[in-house]
């Protein structure tokens, strides 16, 4: 037995979920069915049986005036009927002759005996042998005479099998449409899901493995009510999310491997140098006084110029760690006085270049890092200068807004082209893709520069037009705002 459940519950569990709930339908209306009918039966054979005692008590009426003039019942009322008269006594009831009465008498004669002991009319169903069942009524004729009669109860168990019979057929009926039209209406109503299931099945034959991957689809359709609607709303959200999340992944993918692909590059480039160089000592005419100083110096150039590129990555990785503390030694630092440093170095290094400097108010104190703040001025001042012509006039203003400090660096050379404006904070990404290396720089200035503002809570942006370019750094005033970036 349990094997045979276990299986249905198996087979029960493999089914859809439309399926599911029109079965369960079925059990519930076939459970309201069953109790429905069972009062309905119970009601009809109370109301026949109060009929048939109604109809024995009429003709019983009829029957003891017949027996108190006549001594008998000389009429019988209806065929299968059955009539005696007792005269009964505290010990025994007597049966009158002649009498109507079948060949079992006991039971007309038990109840005659127990006539004699009640004040009123007694009725009682029996199976009389060789008859059925019989509803018997006995009733007092006179003092010492009883009157009983038997009436056939079969007419009602037929009635209440037919009954019985119609509401059987009448109700399978009703449940079989009921399991067959409901599963058609909740397959149409969960079609919806159904729809959602068939999108999900489709996302999951792309390859999200590529870098490029998307997910096109979408969960359509209006019908399922608001409850569906906003599950496939949710499921769109959800689906957006995931896009984005992809589209985000894939761009940072696409970013490191140009990160890792440039660092390479560019550090593959000094080491070049740095074995070259190694490889002229194995000569003789290296290792003369004068080759030898010359070969040394340019050594060290090398070797310096890959050790500032690997502090600047080793600087940007830091920023970009979450779980690593920010770089940053915060001070109380004088940004016009920061101002004023970096543009006297830049004018002793690039003369060529006509420096202004306008501050307004004359002092501005934050709480800042001094040598990273001075670090991004640098290089903002540089970048001004190498991509620019000599001759070419910069400007730094410095002033305050309301909850900000702005320093703006700004040049009068040719401006950068539009679509090199979104990515001038990329790392080692260059405007002039044919500058030297030892002009142009690694590309890490700018996003070096924009990872220690974000650092400090701030922000730094570009406005560039032919004849005008401006880098604008903010940064908050009050409280540090130190933050990743």
């Amino acid at each position: 037995m349990k094997g045979v459940l276990r299986r249905f519950r198996h087979v029960y569990r493999r089914l859809r979920l439309g399926t599911r709930l029109a079965l369960g339908l079925g059990a519930l209306s076939l459970v309201v069915f069953a109790v429905v009918g069972y009062a309905l039966t119970m009601y009809m054979r109370d109301y026949l049986d109060s009929q048939l005692g109604y109809q024995l008590k009429v003709v019983q009426t009829v029957q003891s005036k017949d027996a108190a003039a006549n001594g008998t019942v000389t009429q019988k009322p209806y065929w299968g009927w059955f009539t005696a008269v007792y005269d009964v006594s505290d010990k025994a009831a007597v049966l009158r002759q002649p009498a109507d009465i079948p060949h079992d008498t006991r039971p007309l004669t038990t109840l005659a005996e127990s006539m004699a002991h009640s004040d009123t009319e007694l009725m009682s169903t029996v199976n009389i042998d060789g008859e059925g069942l019989y509803r018997l009524r006995a009733c007092e004729v006179e003092p010492g005479v009883v009157l009983v009669s038997a009436a056939p109860m079969a007419e009602i168990e037929d009635t209440v099998d037919r009954l019985i019979t119609v509401q059987v057929i009448a109700f399978a009926l009703a449940v079989l449409a009921l399991v067959v039209l409901g599963r058609k209406l909740l397959r149409r109503g969960l079609q919806p899901l159904s729809d959602m299931a068939s999108t999900a099945h489709g996302i999951t034959s792309h390859d999200l493995t590529e870098s490029a991957a998307r997910l096109p689809l979408r969960a359509d359709g209006r019908d399922g009510g608001p409850e569906v609607d906003e599950l496939r709303t949710a499921f769109n959200t959800m689906l957006e999310h995931i896009d984005d999340s992809l589209a985000v992944r894939a761009e940072a993918e696409q970013r490191l491997r140009r990160f890792v692909a440039d660092a390479s590059h560019e550090l593959r480039t000094p080491l070049m140098s740095v074995r070259g160089y190694a490889d002229l000592f194995q000569y003789a005419a290296a290792n003369a006084p004068g080759e030898r100083d010359k070969h040394l110096a340019r050594l060290r150039a090398e070797a310096a110029r890959m050790g500032f590129l690997l502090d600047d990555l080793l600087l940007l990785a830091r920023l970009d760690a979450a779980d690593v503390e920010t770089p940053l030694r915060p001070l109380e630092a004088d940004l016009v006085e920061l101002v004023d440093h970096a543009a006297d170095a830049f004018q002793a290094s690039h003369p060529d270049h006509p420096l202004t400097v306008t501050a307004d108010p004359e002092t501005l104190t934050l709480r800042v890092d001094p040598q990273r703040i001075r670090q991004v001025l640098d290089n903002l001042l540089t970048n001004a200068a190498v991509h620019t012509p000599a001759g070419t006039e910069v400007s730094v203003t410095v002033s305050a807004e309301p909850g900000r400090a702005l320093v703006r660096v700004a040049d009068a050379g040719p401006g950068i082209p539009p679509d090199d404006r979104a990515r001038v904070f990329d790392r080692f990404y260059r405007v002039d893709k044919a500058r030297s290396r030892d002009r142009g720089g690694s590309g890490l200035g700018l996003a070096v520069a924009r990872s220690l503002v974000a650092a400090h809570g701030g922000t730094i942006e570009l406005s560039s037009e032919p004849g005008r370019t401006v880098f604008t750094m903010a940064l908050p005033l009050g409280p540090p705002g130190l933050t990743k970036p």
